[in-house]
């Protein structure tokens, strides 16, 4: 294993120390543990706060900052966040408004948010929580009872962040958040697999000519195995099994090429390309394009697609204001 690293017991506390330095302006760290939050607290507004396992940077502290995430709790690397930092974060961050909650749907995430709801509600702080649920790929995997939150979660946390910064209830922003989840689907593919530091070695094994069609964010082998194609054939294949998912036809969308941390930009956009013309072929018409490493399994190569069907609300909300880290309107 290569990696830069120095040991890895450490890696997550380095990271996450990292990033707070490079932008101390948005972000500190709690003392508790490896839990984001803004520098200057938003008050009076409703706060939104989600976590999961380290190794998909520059999700989720990426984007904790104005107009998205108001927390982002880490775990290790592919592991979920321990119950009693979720909690740490939703006190640190919590408003009178009340704070929302938006796991992707993994089951030790799920459970360690509704712990740490518990134990929020102790001290009368209101929470309510969405679950994302995009991937198309699977309806249950290793890690899921239903589809797995994959990429199409930082589309929920740009639309719901900008919600909130509205002013509105808690159950408004819930609701807009639901509407992204309910609207939002991604499939992805990888050529090369991710190592996790700890592990030491490839989560699984490919050959020059394969690759795994519906890979997860966590190294988990996809649906099935393929020989390498061109790109925008496996383009094709993504697309098939998105479009099969939802009906959208005539309608505007997001589209979002994600990398999964070792794709190059050359390769994304070239991916792009295609994407933009089988949708634009089709009379679906594409109101904003994203490319880039949003939601990544560490040096994984492979990228996913992500389609989100949009109405005026969530068009309106999508080009609202963010500053963070990692994402800026």
């Amino acid at each position: 294993m290569k990696k830069f690293i120095n040991n890895v017991e450490n890696v997550e506390n380095e990271m996450i120390r990292g990033l707070v330095k490079a932008h101390a302006d948005k972000l500190r760290k709690l003392d508790c543990g490896n839990v984001i939050v803004r520098k200057e607290k938003k008050e009076g507004k409703v706060a939104i706060i989600t976590g999961g396992g380290s190794g998909h940077e520059p999700s989720f502290g990426g984007y904790v900052g104005t107009g998205m995430l108001d927390a982002a709790v880490a775990g290790a690397v592919y592991t979920s966040p321990a119950a009693d930092l979720i909690y740490e974060g939703i006190k640190a961050s919590a408003t009178d408004k009340g704070v929302l909650m938006i796991p992707m749907n993994y089951t030790g995430d799920i459970m360690n948010f509704e712990m740490a709801a518990e134990m929020a509600a102790m001290e009368g702080i209101q929470t309510d929580m969405v679950v994302t649920n995009d991937d198309v790929a699977v309806d249950n995997s290793l890690y899921t009872v239903g589809r797995r939150g994959v990429a199409g979660t930082v589309l929920v946390h740009k639309i719901a962040g900008a919600m909130a910064e509205t002013g509105a209830s808690l159950e408004e922003v819930k609701a807009v958040a639901q509407k992204v989840i309910d609207n939002v689907r991604t499939m992805g593919v990888a050529i090369n697999p991710s190592t996790i530091p700890s592990a030491g070695k490839p989560g699984f094994q490919l050959a020059e000519n394969e690759m795994e069609v519906g890979i997860g964010i966590h190294g988990e082998p996809g649906v099935y195995r393929d020989t390498l194609k061109p790109a925008n054939e496996i383009a094709d294949i993504l697309l098939e099994k998105i479009l099969a998912d939802i009906d959208y036809s005539g309608s505007e969308v997001a589209v979002m090429v994600n990398g999964s941390g070792g794709t190059p930009l050359m390769e994304l956009y070239l991916i792009n390309d295609h994407v933009h013309d089988v949708l634009n072929a089709r009379g679906i018409r594409i109101y904003k394009t994203l490319v880039g490493n949003y939601m990544t399994s560490i040096e994984q190569e492979g990228f996913s697609l992500t389609l989100l069907r949009l109405d005026e609300q969530m068009k309106t909300l999508l080009e609202a204001p963010a500053d963070t880290a990692a994402y800026k309107a």
